[in-house]
């Protein structure tokens, strides 16, 4: 059971103890839905391992907070301890802190000044396909609609506009075989990559002032397949790059722009994700601002503000845990950030109101 009443830090610490790895959350997603519906001013609904849990309160403008309850594997870093004003243990950070927030709002914040719809979802660390804010946007559109959404995915205690969108190309680069004692008959095309190393080392990232926000974009070299045996000069050799393009660029545009860095070269697309404007613009943006503080940055990875991008609602990511501890082993958060984290969330919503 989940006591959602407890304090924030104590309520982290049990959702953190609570195992749910990618896949394995329906124990995590089952304590949700049993405590967020017994409570009479939501009405809960559920798809798979996501929880949605809606205010109906006829207000003028609907927000979304949304986290994601699965972490990466655990590193021998369950239970949770507290030392010193942290909290350790796996998804501390990234993001069961979030989590614990959210939660925490939809229990005590029966009469926000606006609607609220809070999104407690599955699968986000893993592929994009078993992402459960993507299956509820197919087949449950109307749950995510909203003027605004927040996801509270690790920031620091920081408005993170937008996202920067991603992308991964293979260059191949071809050549002939041969055997290595007689390598003169062939062409190496291992040797041969070396100049697509040398365009990427010259390469000068953009840095675009989008919105208000400074992004800056990198396209690196993730990894390289080549070779066939021992003793054979390799006919083939392929480097995978991976491309973080800020969001003025549609994915389309990004591809352009590989392919111009590349030309000449054999150049397969992977993968490719949209970014996200930063929506700071948006009244309701505005006014998250103003509550929590701060100056907002621009998110240089992707998350999944993306996906309320593609819905038409801007979105931004804000979050007590610190991303550069995410998915480490020794993975902590902050307590006093989970508290001003709740502070802030809660001065929002009720536009300062004491409930």
């Amino acid at each position: 059971m989940l006591d959602l009443t407890q304090d924030v830090r104590t309520l982290t610490a049990a959702v953190v103890d609570i195992e749910s790895v990618s896949g394995a959350e329906e124990h995590l997603a089952g304590l949700v839905e049993r405590a967020l519906t017994g409570l009479p001013h939501l009405k809960v609904d559920r798809s798979g391992n996501t929880v949605v849990a809606r205010t109906t309160l006829g207000r003028a403008e609907r927000v979304v907070i949304a986290g994601h309850l699965d972490t990466v594997p655990v590193a021998g870093n369950l239970p949770s301890r507290v030392e010193d004003g942290l909290l350790y243990g796996c998804g501390t950070s990234d993001m069961k802190a979030g989590v614990a927030v959210a939660l925490k709002l939809a229990a005590t914040v029966p009469d926000p000044v606006r609607d609220v719809t809070y999104v407690f979802y599955d699968c986000e660390e893993i592929e994009a396909a078993r992402n459960g804010l993507t299956r509820v946007a197919r087949e449950h559109p109307g749950w995510l609609a909203a003027d605004f959404a927040v996801l509270m995915e690790p920031t620091d205690g920081v408005i993170e506009g937008g996202c920067q969108g991603t992308l991964r190309a293979e260059i191949r680069v071809t050549g002939k075989r041969a055997h290595s004692a007689r390598s003169w008959f062939g062409v190496n095309a291992v040797h041969g990559i070396e100049p697509v190393l040398a365009r990427l080392n010259a390469y000068e990232a953009r840095r675009p002032v989008v919105d208000g926000l400074e992004y800056h974009e990198g396209l690196n070299a993730v990894g390289v397949r080549g070779g066939v045996a021992g003793n054979v000069i390799p006919d083939e050799c392929v480097v995978t790059v991976n491309y973080r393009f800020a969001p003025d660029l549609t994915v389309e545009r990004a591809r352009a722009h590989v392919r111009e860095v590349f030309d000449g070269y054999e150049v397969a697309f992977v993968d490719a994700a949209p970014g996200a404007r930063p929506g700071l613009t948006h009244p309701v943006a505005a006014a998250f601002t103003a509550a929590v503080g701060g100056t907002p940055r621009a998110k240089l990875g992707w998350t999944d503000v993306a996906r309320f991008s593609d819905l038409g609602v801007p979105a931004v990511n804000y979050g007590p845990g610190d991303p550069n501890l995410a998915h480490q082993q020794g993975e902590y958060v902050t307590l006093e950030k989970i508290v001003e984290g709740e502070r802030a969330m809660r001065a929002w919503l009720t536009g300062g109101r004491k409930q």
